[in-house]
This record gives structure tokens, C-alpha cells and sequence, in this order.
């Protein structure tokens, strides 16, 4: 089942073309990765997936991007909404400098949401569910950039589960991390699609082939490719993909 219909979806900077007419939908409670070199399109295209573009100067958008059917560049569409919809976590951990609990339940004050009780079992609910909630809950009076990266990039994505996202897109949320705390952050990408849809861009093909059910692969601002993983890696249909899984490009 599609939680995400894209259709002619284009994005200019100026009169930069940087997404060309992509067409793709996204499976709800499946991990999709984004393959390609730098500058082709990758972030660009998962950042119109909760219209961070927006943010943006002399950025313009046409087709379209529905999300549980509802069209987000429509002008009724609420972006608050939105955000709570669909969570992002960074390349980089971008935890605020304040302390552990306020991080998590930053989100769910600027909801509305300003129970005590409440916000504490979204704390422990949502560190829990990134297998923090053991290392901090002594100290989550503590400022949350005196974590270790790894565990700053656990929080971000606590962060996002305390206000019950559907969808969380990933910006090559591994690169700043060691090979051991890159294999924690993809177990727990194993256990958190079990409640979410996940969209992740990397630049770690083996990492996309380990994570992922579908694979999307970007050149240029197109779309080349896109389907199952398994079948992307192993017998991909076009021949710039081919070309790019195999190293002879990129």
C-alpha cells in the first residue's frame, strides 16, 4: 500500500532545473533508499517530501506529492501538520543545546500538547523506543550535546517518534557516525519500520542494499531507476544504473 504518490514532480532554482518530472510511489512501513553521486538530486527530492524547499529563495515546484492521498503544495494544505507528519533526521545530530528532556518533548509543546503526565510517557515511550531511555534516564536533566554522536543521532530520531510522525526521511543519517554505531542506527531502522515509512538517502550502496526493500536511483536531477532492491542490485534495467552500482560511474 503507497503512503506516498509522486507525479511530475519538478523543482527549479531559479531557472536551474534540479528534479526532473519524478514519478514514484513510496510503500507504507518499508524502508526506501536514494542512490546516486552527490548533486543529483537525492536531498533535494526528499526534502519536497515535507516541503523544507520552502525555506528557500526563488525555489519553484510543479506536479504533484500526496501523502496518504492528501496533496501537500495544495494552499489549504496544513505545513505544522506536516512537519508532524513527516520528521527528517540530518546528516549531522542536531539536538538543541538544552537538556535531554526538553529536546523530546520539544515537539510536543510546540503541538500544544503541555500536560506533564503526558510528555513524560511520550519521553519514556520515545527513548524507549531508540534504546535510550536506559543510558539517560538518570541524567535527563543533562544538555543533550554531551552525548556521543551515535546516541545525539538515537535522541534527534526520539525527538521525531514523541510526536507520531508516519513518515521519517533519513539524510544520509550514518556518514558522521563509526561502523559500529552506523549498525545500530540501521537495527533500529529494522525495528522503527514496523511503525513508520522510511526514506533514506545514502551514499553507502551497501548500506542501501542491507536496509532497504525499494532503491531509487538518482542522475542529474532524474529519476533513472527505481523498484524492489533486490532487484535494482542484482539486475537493474538501465544501464546507468549499472554502470553506477558496478563503479564504472560516480
Amino acid at each position: 500500500m503507497s503512503i506516498i504518490e509522486v507525479n511530475n514532480l519538478s523543482l527549479f532554482y531559479g531557472n536551474f532545473q534540479a528534479l526532473k518530472n519524478i514519478n514514484l510511489n513510496v510503500e507504507q512501513q518499508k524502508i526506501t533508499a536514494l542512490i546516486g553521486p552527490s548533486g543529483c538530486g537525492k536531498s533535494t527530492f526528499l526534502r519536497c517530501l515535507n516541503r523544507m524547499n520552502d525555506l528557500i529563495d526563488d525555489v519553484h515546484i510543479t506536479g504533484s506529492v500526496k501523502i496518504a492521498s492528501h496533496d501537500i503544495y495544495h494552499n489549504s494544505f496544513d505545513l505544522l501538520g506536516l512537519r508532524k507528519k513527516v520528521g527528517m533526521v540530518f546528516q549531522r545530530p542536531n539536538p538543541f543545546p538544552l537538556s535531554i528532556y526538553d529536546n523530546v518533548v520539544y515537539g510536543l509543546r510546540v503541538h500544544g500538547i503541555l500536560d506533564k503526565k503526558i510528555m513524560e510517557e511520550k519521553l519514556k515511550w520515545s527513548l524507549e523506543s531508540v534504546h535510550l531511555w536506559a543510558e539517560v534516564k538518570d541524567k535527563l536533566d543533562a544538555n543533550a550535546l554531551t552525548l556521543s554522536g551515535e546516541q545525539q543521532q538515537r535522541l534527534c530520531i526520539a525527538r521525531l517518534a514523541a510526536v507520531e510522525p508516519e513518515v521519517l526521511l533519513m539524510d544520509e543519517p550514518c556518514s558522521a557516525l563509526d561502523p559500529i554505531s552506523t549498525a545500530k542506527i540501521e537495527d533500529l531502522m529494522y525495528e522503527l519500520k514496523k511503525q513508520y515509512t522510511i526514506i533514506i538517502v545514502t551514499h553507502n550502496m551497501q548500506q542501501a542494499a542491507r536496509v532497504s526493500e525499494y532503491t531509487g536511483y538518482f542522475l542529474l536531477g532524474d529519476l533513472v531507476e527505481f523498484g524492489e532492491t533486490t532487484q535494482i542490485f542484482t539486475s537493474p534495467k538501465d544501464s546507468r544504473t549499472e554502470d553506477y552500482l558496478t563503479g564504472r560511474f560516480g
